[in-house]
């Protein structure tokens, strides 16, 4: 007798399913994993653009002006349409870009998501920056004031302290004057002694320089007390730029000492006493008229002419060394303090954006984050549209997946009964018998009913 097959054996429960196991394809864990995060991707974009809404609400809240309440609404009805606008745009993308496969198509889509983006930078991201930068900025629009009314105060007070400068020229030449003047009452200039025509003029002119010089030494005194006072309002200023209060009251505080500086920057200005030595220069040389000689014999008359000539020389030298000093000083620019110009924190954002990129690309990345998860769903279903869905065993089927197979193949059944139905003759037509067959018959074959009758 022949052997029977011994029955195969049977694998363990753990082995046959780390078997299974292992058989599960790449491309049916990536779909599985791509419906088991489908509300988390939805989650995450809500989230993401929920923190642009609130950035963007105060962003523009700075922007807008009248009653508060109006203020409120406007900015929250602003912020809301940014929110569900973001949400969709990335949500659409999500739901269609990785199922687009042909190439125009893919590029199209490419090409809406850049425009969307760029739409969303526009309306969203400058705003979310100066909700994180824009107090910032505007301590830096401050801080940048400052350096520039320090500057314009420093050039002013050197300006206008040029012409003290002019104040040892013209102490000495007064002295000169003067020690001439003692040493003609002796006689050095002349050859005779006593204060006639020589003396008075030489004194005068003393007078004259030493008058021109106090007025210099008094505007100094002058300048100093105005650049004080201009420190002072720099001093506050700094202070109003480190100080952590609300930074739109900081703004108009400082606008306020901005403009009290600009009024000393300008008193500094005209306190120059340049112009004042320039003209008392050209007065000296220019209006300068030689005394008739009042000697008492011939010979004393012509020495007192000859004296006051050189004494003339000597005034036009020091009047021309005098107004070429002056011309210096006054052809120095001329400051013009730039008038400080109060900025939103949005407006300040976009000046100074080179110096907040890390708060740029905080605020440009909350708006554009689910685009990387946009991109991770069409390199997943690429994956799986190259290896392709192998149908689902049983044994890996869900109840409600095996529910619907069931369905499907119960449809599929009453297809095909009506196909056949369709197909199957008419019953009412008559049907001829057919023709019985002949068999060939042989000489030496004798048939069986025969055979059997024979016996």
């Amino acid at each position: 007798m022949p052997l029977a097959a011994e029955p195969a054996a049977v694998p363990s429960s753990s082995a046959s399913a780390a078997y299974a196991g292992k058989l599960v394809p790449s491309s049916l864990l990536l779909s599985r994993g791509v419906d088991r995060l489908e509300v988390m991707l939805k989650l995450t974009t809500a989230i993401l653009a929920l923190g642009a809404g609130v950035y963007t609400y105060l962003g523009v809240r700075e922007l807008l002006n009248g009653s508060p309440t109006t203020v409120f609404f406007a900015a929250l009805i602003y912020s809301v349409a940014v929110s569900v606008g973001i949400y969709a745009f990335w949500v659409f993308l999500m739901q269609f870009m990785p199922h687009v496969v042909d190439r125009t198509g893919r590029a199209l889509m490419f090409g809406c998501m850049i425009f969307g983006s760029l739409m969303i930078v526009a309306m969203s991201s400058w705003l979310n920056a100066s909700a994180l930068a824009g107090a910032a900025a505007i301590r830096q629009h401050l801080s940048i004031t400052v350096q520039d009314y320090t500057r314009d105060l420093d050039a002013a007070n050197t300006n206008a302290i040029a012409a003290q400068g002019l104040l040892p020229d013209i102490q000495i030449a007064a002295s000169r004057f003067a020690k001439l003047a003692d040493a003609e009452r002796a006689g050095s200039l002349t050859g005779t002694s006593g204060s006639g025509t020589v003396v008075q003029l030489l004194t005068q002119m003393s007078a004259q320089l030493d008058s021109l010089g106090k007025e210099v030494e008094a505007s100094g005194k002058r300048v100093a007390v105005l650049f004080e006072e201009g420190g002072k309002h720099l001093a506050k200023m700094r202070e109003l730029v480190s100080d952590r209060g609300p930074i739109s009251e900081r703004s108009d505080g400082f606008a306020t000492e901005s403009l009290a500086l600009m009024g000393v920057i300008a008193n500094l200005q005209q306190t120059s006493v340049a112009p004042a030595v320039k003209r008392a220069a050209t007065s000296l040389s220019s209006s300068f008229i030689a005394p008739s000689a009042g000697g008492r014999s011939v010979d004393l008359a012509e020495r007192q002419t000859a004296v006051v000539g050189k004494v003339e020389t000597a005034i036009a030298a020091q009047a021309a060394s005098l107004a070429s000093a002056a011309d210096k000083i006054l052809d120095m620019r001329r400051i013009e303090p730039a008038r400080f110009q109060a900025m939103s924190p949005a407006e300040a954002v976009l000046r100074y954006a080179g110096d907040f990129i890390p708060s740029w690309a905080g605020a440009i990345s909350i708006d554009l984050m689910p685009a990387v998860l946009v991109l991770i769903l069409c390199v997943v279903h690429a994956a799986i549209r190259r290896e392709g869905l192998p149908a689902a065993s049983a044994s890996a089927m869900t109840a409600a997946e095996m529910m619907a197979a069931l369905k499907m193949a119960r449809e599929v059944e009453q297809a095909s009964r009506a196909v056949q139905l369709t197909a199957e003759p008419d019953r009412s037509t008559p049907v001829e018998p057919a023709a019985e067959p002949v068999v060939a018959t042989d000489e030496n074959v004798t048939a069986l009913s025969s055979a059997r009758h024979n016996k």
